[in-house]
């Protein structure tokens, strides 16, 4: 016996059996790096290719989107509601107004908020939820009393139309859009159209809407959103079909084909922008990075209605819509606590 012990797993080349005999996958080795290679330059054309789809939408909104100083109540105005928790948490609320000025400044009484509705994107921007507030909706205005909600564009511009929203609500608004009816015009054209489901037959200035799913664009979409008095329920559906509209060109901008079609999508970035002025705290990075934090499937895009309790007539004669101050209470509530999906379960829009 050798006094060396005998290191059982080491053979000399002579000795090593053939089954236990390494062979080096010399094509394996040769091919690794290759694939390497590959996999590292799909990554930076990725990479790439996603920093000039950034650039694109930046470009496409800094190019067309307009922007309008002292449209905001000033932030250290004591009267104003405070920014609640869900907001810190990213929760935001919109101002959309739609008026027959592109003029935001506009307070001469010529100019009309004809559409008024508060987009509220919930914290983990998975909902979004459109809330229409009637233009005949009997409220306190600040600083005038009470009158018709859309008086106060006429007295006082965006500012005193988010001051009003906001006394009403007690929610406080971060941002305002404001669209004027020919841009609303043009972006339906642009789109191709939007589909939407028609209540009720009616027509407006030599256009006939069916019932049923239509596809309306350009004046046809305009006269859609306008008409409220060949309406069974007049403002009630006209304020409807503002949100039907939006709703539909949400749901096309935010499509599955638009999205994964960074052409396509930087152009309906770039159309939605181009027809809208919205307040200078609304910057390029925070629009790009709003954008970019979305998670909101078009199904989760929710219409809601101002709730009011019945109609009425004014001490001078105007014809009102009467707030539903116990349902309009929770509304304020879910809006400032980001539970609006819980206020949708209790009361399911009947779209």
């Amino acid at each position: 016996m050798p006094d060396t012990p005998v290191d059982l797993f080491t053979f000399s080349e002579e000795e090593e059996p053939r089954e236990r005999r390494p062979r080096p996958p010399k094509k394996k080795r040769r091919a690794l790096p290759a694939v390497l290679i590959a996999v590292a330059g799909v990554l930076v054309l990725a990479l790439v290719a996603g920093f000039l789809y950034a650039a694109s939408l930046n470009r496409s909104v800094s190019e067309n989107l307009q922007r309008t100083d002292d449209s905001m109540p000033d932030p250290d105005d004591t009267e104003r509601p405070e920014k609640q928790p869900s907001q810190e948490k990213g929760a935001v609320n919109f101002v959309l107004l739609g008026s027959d000025s592109r003029d935001p400044d506009n307070k001469s009484g010529t100019g009309r908020s004809d559409v008024l509705i508060v987009a509220h994107l919930n914290a983990a921007r998975d909902k979004a939820y459109l809330i229409s507030f009637t233009r005949d909706l009997w409220v306190e205005i600040p600083g005038k009393g009470k009158a018709k909600i859309n008086a106060a564009y006429s007295w006082g511009g965006p500012k005193l139309t988010i001051k009003t929203v906001e006394s009403l609500t007690g929610a406080r608004m971060d941002h305002l859009a404001l669209i004027d009816f020919d841009g609303f015009t043009e972006l339906t054209t642009e789109l191709g159209g939007v589909t939407v489901t028609n209540d009720q037959e009616f027509s407006s200035h030599g256009f006939h809407y069916p019932k049923g799913k239509i596809t309306i664009m350009g004046e046809e979409a305009l006269w859609f959103v306008r008409e409220r008095k060949a309406l069974k329920n007049g403002d009630l559906d006209r304020a409807k079909n503002h949100r039907k509209v939006i709703q539909a060109i949400l749901e096309k901008g935010l499509s599955p084909e638009t999205i994964a079609n960074p052409q396509r999508f930087t152009t309906f970035v770039g159309g939605v922008a181009s027809h809208l002025t919205v307040d200078n705290a609304l910057t390029d990075d925070k629009i790009r990075d709003l954008a970019f934090s979305l998670r909101l499937p078009p199904s989760q895009i929710y219409s809601l209605q101002a709730p009011i309790s019945g109609f009425g007539t004014s001490d001078d004669g105007q014809a009102i819509d009467l707030v539903d101050e116990e349902k309009m209470a929770e509304l304020s509530k879910a809006l400032r606590d980001d539970t609006l999906d819980e206020y949708v379960a209790k009361y399911p829009p009947k779209e």
